[in-house]
């Protein structure tokens, strides 16, 4: 079974969650540019969650995170064992989430910056990779069958 590498994919969400937000905060700090009729870079603070949920808990979901991330590379290699797609939305997963935690730790809450007008939430590169990655591992693992068990032949 060839083996995903997670550790690297990892770091590369994580390294382009932190470009991309030291962009935000050193070049459009408390503004919004419009870049498309539909898109604007708008800076944005939040201490909750997705879509604004939650304002004010940052503490609370610095824990979370935090135990969220210590208990996915806890079953990392159960989840890998599901194949490619489970293994990349790990990675996905584990790179968004040391985004957040380290804007949660460094500032008090998220930096989130992508603004289109048909989506109802602004977000980042963190929160697109958490999203993605969670599509991933549940379409890897979506059935017993791909498992360690009943893993087929050249399934991986």
């Amino acid at each position: 079974m060839k083996r995903f590498y997670t550790p690297a994919t990892v770091l590369f969400i994580f390294l382009l969650d932190r470009l991309t937000k030291g962009w935000v905060l050193e070049r459009l700090y408390m503004r919004s540019v419009q870049v498309l009729s539909f898109f604007r870079l708008t800076y944005a603070e939040n201490t909750g969650v997705s879509f604004g949920l939650f304002r004010d808990k940052n503490l609370f979901f610095l824990v979370f995170s935090a135990g969220l991330v210590a208990v996915l590379l806890f079953v990392r290699r159960r989840i890998q064992a599901h194949g490619r797609a489970a293994s990349a939305g790990l990675a996905l997963v584990l790179g968004g989430a040391l985004g957040n935690l380290y804007d949660r730790l460094a500032y008090g809450f998220v930096v989130d910056f992508f603004d289109f007008s048909f989506f109802p939430a602004v977000f980042n590169v963190a929160d697109s990779a958490i999203t993605a990655g969670a599509v991933l591992m549940a379409w890897g693992m979506r059935d017993d069958k791909s498992g360690p068990a009943g893993a087929k032949q050249g399934d991986c």
